[in-house]
This record gives C-alpha cells, sequence and structure tokens, in this order.
C-alpha cells in the first residue's frame, strides 16, 4: 500500500490539499464536476474549488449556466481531483445545496474587478454569435459602475457539494494502486473500504 487511511477522510484530503498547495503545482484548486441533467444526461467540466470544511466543497458559477441549470435541476455531482505530479486522485459524491447570497457576496467582493465585470456581462453556455457583442458589454458594465464598487448578479452564486462517499486513490508499481473508500453512514460516521485496484 502506498498510504493508510485516516479516520476522518476530511483529514486526508486536508493533508493532500495542502501538499499540493505548497508545491509548484499549476492548478491545486482545478476538479472536475460532473452533474446531470434531469433526463439522466451527463455532462462534466473543470472548475475551481474556493473553499472546503468538514462538510462540504465550495465553488462559485453562474446559475443560469448548464451546470447551474443541471445542479437546480438535479442536485445532486461528482468532484474528481486529479494531481498527476503527485499520482493521487480524489473523488467525491453528494448532494448539492445552493449557498446564501451573503455567502457569495464575500467571495464576489474578492475577485478581481475585470472578473466582476465579465460576470455580468457573460451569459455563459448561451450561443455568442459575435465576439464584439460580448466586448460591447464589457465596456457599458464599465461605465455603469465607473468609479464604485461592482456589486455582484443575482444569478451568480454558490453551491456546495456534501459528501455522502470520498475515494482516495494513489499510483502503485505493476498497478498496485491504492484506494479507500468512505462511506458516511450517519452524521461524522464514515464506513472505511479498501478497494481492488
Amino acid at each position: 500500500m502506498t498510504f493508510l487511511p485516516k479516520k476522518d477522510p476530511f483529514d486526508l484530503f486536508s493533508k493532500w490539499y495542502e501538499e499540493v498547495l505548497n508545491s509548484s503545482y499549476r492548478e491545486p484548486p482545478a476538479m472536475t464536476l460532473a452533474t446531470c441533467s434531469k433526463d439522466c444526461i451527463p455532462s462534466a467540466r473543470v472548475v475551481l474549488l474556493k473553499e472546503y470544511s468538514k462538510e462540504d466543497f465550495v465553488f462559485f458559477t453562474n446559475v443560469n449556466s448548464k451546470k447551474g441549470k443541471e445542479l437546480t435541476e438535479n442536485p445532486k455531482a461528482a468532484l474528481v481531483f486529479h494531481w498527476t505530479e503527485f499520482s493521487r486522485q480524489v473523488r467525491i459524491e453528494g448532494e448539492v445545496k445552493l449557498l446564501s447570497g451573503k455567502k457569495a457576496d464575500e467571495y464576489f467582493s474578492s475577485r478581481a474587478r475585470d472578473s466582476q465585470i465579465s460576470a455580468w456581462c457573460s451569459k455563459q453556455s448561451s450561443v455568442l454569435k459575435n465576439w464584439q457583442d460580448f466586448e460591447q458589454a464589457i465596456k457599458l458594465k464599465e461605465k455603469e459602475f465607473y468609479n464604485t464598487q461592482v456589486p455582484r448578479p443575482d444569478f451568480w452564486m454558490g453551491f456546495c457539494v456534501i459528501p455522502k462517499v470520498i475515494e482516495f486513490w494513489q499510483e502503485g508499481e505493476h498497478r498496485r494502486h491504492t484506494r479507500f473508500r468512505y462511506t458516511l453512514v450517519e452524521e461524522s460516521n464514515w464506513k472505511i473500504e479498501q478497494l481492488y485496484p
């Protein structure tokens, strides 16, 4: 085995994540977010983890985007962190909840001003017929919010994934990888199982 499990999966995640953060790895927070429509058609994309706790994993997005709509229709998701240089992967399955507007305000206010303007102007996942239309919308918003704080648009919100299953994988020689799956049995009580590679 390449690692031993901890009693609490969040402790193990924190240990691995901090190791990546303290390295030269380019995008430690990058995670694949998989969602599913109400018609059971899956889709996936990479988003950034903004914070995590012993309860959830948080990211922010436009609720009118494809992922936003799917999470509203079917509030379940899977996350995958794959840190290639560390030969490690963490897979998470769970329920999804919309965060409060206050929480979204706090994070939005910390973003770069240009990113805030872009959030207002991007009709995320909609068809863009002309790039100049997007650039023009940005110029108009820059004038509208000139010399003032950019407020958060109502459609820009945060989601949290509340894990029911967390699986840790580490590469081993000759494909003898180490895998441990944590399944939530009841509050803060996790069943730990080792899996075949």
